[in-house]
This record gives C-alpha cells, sequence and structure tokens, in this order.
C-alpha cells in the first residue's frame, strides 16, 4: 500500500472521528435536554464525556492492538493538548471570561485526575489498574454531578442551554439514533486511524509514542477544539473551560481504565517519564491561572501557547 494511500486512510478514519464525535455530542446532549437533565450535568458531564470519546476509542483499539505507545500516547498528548493549545488559541483571541463558580471548582479534580493517571502511567497499567481507574471514574462523575450545583444567577445553565439548542432537538428517538450513528463512525474512524498511524509511523521511523501525542492526539482533540471555538464565539467561557477540564478528567480516569482493561493480562509498558511530567505541569498550570483570576487574558494564553512549544520538541526527543 502506498504512502499517500495510507494518509488517505487515515484523514479518513481522522474526518470520521472528528464528525461522529460532534454527532454523538449533538445527539446525546440534545436527548438529555429532552429527558430533562439539569443543563450543568449536560455541560459538564453528558459534552465532556462526548468529546473524549475519540480518546477512549483510540486509546482502547490501540492497547486491543497490543500498540501501548500509541495507546498511552493519545491519552498523554490528549490531555497536554487541551490545557495549552487549544485553550491557548481560543485565549489568545479574545480572553476567556468565566464567570461560573463551577469551572473553578472543577478545575483541582482535574489536576488530581491527571497526577493519578500520570502516576500509574509511569509504572505500567495493568488490569487491576484499570479497574482502580474505572471505580475512580465513577467516583469522579458523582463529583462532578456535586460540583455541578450552582446558585441562582450562575451563567453555566444558560450557556449550556444556548450551546445545545440550536436547530431544536427533534424526537427522542431521532436524538437516540444521531447518537448511535455518531459513536459508530467513531469507533470505525478510530480503527482506520490507528491502523494507518502506526503503518506511518513504521514507515517514518518514528516511535507509536512520537506519533500517539502529536498526530493522533490531535486528532482526537479535533472535539474539543471546536467545542471550544464555538462556545468561544458566543461567550460562553465557562462551558468552554468546563468542557476542557471534564475532558482532561475523563481521558485519565475513564481512558486510562479502558487502556487498562483493554490490555488484559499483560501489562502495558511504562510510559516516559519526560511526557508524564509535562502532562502534569501542564494540567497544574492551568489550575493555577484559573485559581489566581476568573478569566484566561491574552498574556498568559501566550504562556500556555509557549508551554506548549518547549514541551513537544522535547517530548520528541526523549521518544525518539
Amino acid at each position: 500500500m502506498s504512502t499517500l494511500l495510507v494518509v488517505g486512510l487515515g484523514l479518513l478514519g481522522l474526518a470520521l472521528l472528528t464528525v461522529g464525535a460532534d454527532q454523538a455530542v449533538v445527539g446525546a446532549s440534545r436527548l438529555a435536554t429532552l429527558l430533562r437533565v439539569a443543563p450543568v450535568i449536560v455541560g459538564v458531564v453528558v459534552i465532556g464525556l462526548g468529546t473524549s470519546a475519540p480518546e477512549f476509542v483510540v486509546s482502547g483499539t490501540a492497547a486491543v492492538r497490543d500498540n501501548a505507545g500509541l495507546a498511552l500516547g493519545n491519552l498523554v498528548g490528549s490531555n497536554i493538548l487541551n490545557v495549552t493549545l487549544v485553550l491557548g488559541v481560543v485565549a489568545v483571541v479574545s480572553p476567556v471570561i468565566v464567570r461560573s463558580s463551577v469551572p473553578v471548582r472543577e478545575a483541582p479534580l482535574m489536576a488530581a485526575a491527571v497526577a493519578v493517571f500520570g502516576a500509574f502511567a509511569l509504572v505500567g497499567l495493568k488490569f487491576v489498574a484499570g479497574l482502580l481507574l474505572a471505580v475512580l471514574s465513577v467516583g469522579a462523575l458523582a463529583l462532578l454531578v456535586r460540583l455541578s450545583r450552582v446558585r441562582d444567577g450562575d451563567p453555566l445553565p444558560d450557556e449550556v442551554a444556548a450551546f445545545v439548542s440550536p436547530g431544536r432537538p427533534g424526537r427522542w428517538w431521532v436524538e437516540a439514533a444521531r447518537t448511535v450513528v455518531g459513536l459508530a463512525a467513531t469507533l470505525g474512524g478510530a480503527q482506520l486511524l490507528v491502523a494507518n498511524a502506526v503503518t506511518l509511523a513504521h514507515r517514518w521511523g518514528v516511535s507509536d509514542q512520537v506519533i500517539g501525542f502529536t498526530l493522533v492526539a490531535f486528532g482526537t482533540s479535533l472535539p474539543e477544539l471546536m467545542t471550544s471555538v464555538q462556545a468561544h464565539r458566543r461567550g460562553e467561557g465557562d462551558l468552554l473551560v468546563g468542557n476542557l477540564l471534564g475532558s482532561n478528567i475523563f481521558n485519565s480516569l475513564i481512558g486510562g481504565a479502558v487502556v487498562g482493561l483493554a490490555a488484559g493480562r499483560s501489562t502495558i509498558a511504562p510510559f516516559g517519564f519526560a511526557a508524564v511530567t509535562a502532562m502534569v505541569f501542564a494540567a497544574v498550570l492551568a489550575w493555577l491561572l484559573l485559581w489566581r483570576g476568573s478569566r484566561i487574558t491574552r498574556p498568559e494564553a501566550c504562556v500556555l501557547l509557549a508551554a506548549y512549544a518547549c514541551v513537544l520538541p522535547l517530548l520528541i526527543s526523549a521518544n525518539p
């Protein structure tokens, strides 16, 4: 198979992954709205889970194929991308203003989830570790729901309602079908993306880890980027930040659980110290920026972008 065809199939997989995840998010959000789920829970849980679906599926697929480097590289790279490149890109255009208390309360949970996942990644993920991360995922979801309780006047519920409302929800079975078809496209796209990304890595002589935390991580982070740009254009900074933080929580706990459980009796090889340190550093940096103020300013956005620009070459050189 020619390299051009491999690239084409990989791009097709990426397109299916991105469009499928987007439709799954739209369908699940509208379905939750029809079922009268609280808007804040839709924003923090449903949309966050939906935009993280590509990471779960791609990393799980890679783990089943015994490609630990790609599986963990995708999760690590996506966690770094979300709170540096994605947040930095939207905030450098205009400041991201956070008025709701929910994202600020969510930030330390995100940093803790990333740190726990990083600790497991350093020693190697096993089936037992996957089970533990799955249990922690349930606890994190319950805690997120609790943290999502807002006082009267909090802007987040209105932002979520405005985000979900374009193209009013159809009948429940229409939105359920949209969600199922979107997830199916996500699964199919993940298969194509993983298979062809591995082929390219071998042909170009680079490690699976590098492909994982660069090209594949960028591809699986596209739903977060699309959601963030859309939310920022509407001035929905609370939804934007909450989605990125939630995505990192789900990537770390649910994504890590999927990889560990998919490994079965084998052990996912330990990931590089430099990459894990960079991931935890990015999470703590985002937490500190949110803790010290109610907005991400342009100078702070430049700091986030500079952090990614500095980290990426170091990661590539550490994982040739």
